[in-house]
């Protein structure tokens, strides 16, 4: 029985044919084997990069960049508009429809020169109505003169009452008043007719043109439909940069201060200014004093709204520094001897070299370079003694 028992259990753990041929019939997925590939492609790559970035030497870089001779001389920058400050939006103190406009944007225009006119037509009438009253009050005057003369004549000699004498002196004094009366009507009228006409109040130039012919012109725009300007113009000789100087700064600002001007729109061209005022309030919200620089050799093609930047400069330039041309620099920290030459490390693709320049004068903790390098090129700062052409190096962020 021990036996039987013994061999039924030693038979239960066999593995039967079928079992095994199932596990011998798996297969492994395509998909595991994609993953396996990506890891260790993932993997080869870390450690290619951990040994192209091994023994690269972290560097900080600047930029060749012209430098005006200036700089050498600068105290202070700031950023600001050009700014007209005499300019004005012209209008008419008359209500009408617009009927001539002689001017549009960019003419020259001398001061009362008439730019529009609005329609006349009623108030030339009235102005005639108003010139034939006082021809008419005149008429009366003679006649009431003459009235006068013959009452006192006659009252001299008992002819005539005195009552007839004071109503021919209370008739002359009554058209002497009508006269006055018709030539205040008269000169209204005149003043009517001139507020049709619409005159530079300045000598400038037009900037915009606001309105147009067939257009009703009214003070203040009283309506939607009306406009309230006919052009907008500025005196262009009143031109002065607008720069905000920071309250910290502004010690280093005072009036009669000579400075440079650059305007975005043409960076190679430099004007000589010189700060007018400094205004007497701070702006809360940026921390900021208007100051405003006037230019002392502006040409036509500063124009209003242009944006500018402003160098305060410690002294005033010799004719020769402001003439001359800009000079390529890079921060002396960059130049460095090498077998007793001055050699720069241009950075090119990861990698350096070692280019040996021709260096001349210092502006403002910059060196100019004559020769070896060109405009926007990257070298770097306080190169390593060790590092050398073909070194590998990271570039600080």
């Amino acid at each position: 029985m021990t036996t039987e028992t013994e061999k039924t259990d030693l038979s239960a753990l066999r593995i039967s044919g079928e079992k095994k041929n199932s596990y011998n019939s798996r297969k492994i997925s395509p998909k595991f084997i994609v993953g396996i590939g990506v890891i260790a492609l993932f993997v080869a790559g870390y450690f290619l990069l951990q040994g192209s970035f091994a023994g690269a030497t972290e560097v900080e870089v600047a930029t060749a960049s012209l430098t005006f001779p200036s700089q050498a001389n600068a105290m202070l920058t700031a950023s600001g508009y050009v700014v007209a400050q005499q300019k004005a939006s012209v209008a008419s103190k008359g209500t009408g429809r617009l009927v001539y406009l002689g001017v549009e944007e960019g003419d020259r225009v001398k001061r009362n020169q008439i730019i529009a006119r609005l329609e006349d037509s009623d108030v030339i009438a009235a102005l005639e109505k108003a010139k034939a009253d006082n021809e008419v009050a005149k008429a009366d005057l003679d006649d009431a003169r003459r009235t006068l003369e013959r009452q006192q004549t006659l009252y001299s000699s008992g002819l005539t009452s005195k009552a007839e004498l004071d109503a021919a002196e209370a008739r002359q004094r009554r058209v002497l008043a009508l006269i006055r009366s018709a030539e205040a009507a008269v000169k209204g009228a005149e003043v009517a007719l001139e507020n049709t006409r619409i005159r530079a109040p300045f000598d400038g130039t037009v900037l915009t043109k606001d309105a147009d012919v067939g257009e009703v012109v009214a003070p203040f725009a009283s309506s939607i439909s009306s406009r309230g300007a006919v052009v907008t113009m500025a005196d262009m000789s009143s031109l002065e940069v607008e720069a905000d100087v920071s309250e910290s700064n502004i010690t280093r600002v005072s009036a009669g201060q000579p400075c440079e001007i650059v305007l975005d729109a043409y960076p190679e061209k430099r004007y000589a200014g010189f700060v007018h005022k400094i205004v007497p309030t701070a702006d809360r919200a940026k921390a900021t004093v208007l100051t405003k620089v006037r230019f002392k050799d502006r040409d036509d093609s500063v124009l209003p709204e242009m944006s500018a930047k402003i160098t305060f400069l410690a002294k005033e330039l010799d004719a020769s520094a402001a003439s001359a041309p800009p000079k390529l620099t890079v921060p002396a920290a960059a130049v460095v001897k090498r077998d007793d030459i001055d050699v720069v490390f241009l950075v090119k693709d990861g990698e350096v070299v070692q280019v040996p320049v021709k260096t001349g004068e210092v502006l403002a903790g910059r060196i100019e370079v004559k020769e070896g390098l060109r405009q926007g090129d990257k070298v770097v700062l306080r190169p390593d003694p060790d590092l050398s052409s073909s070194s590998k190096i990271k570039v600080k962020s």
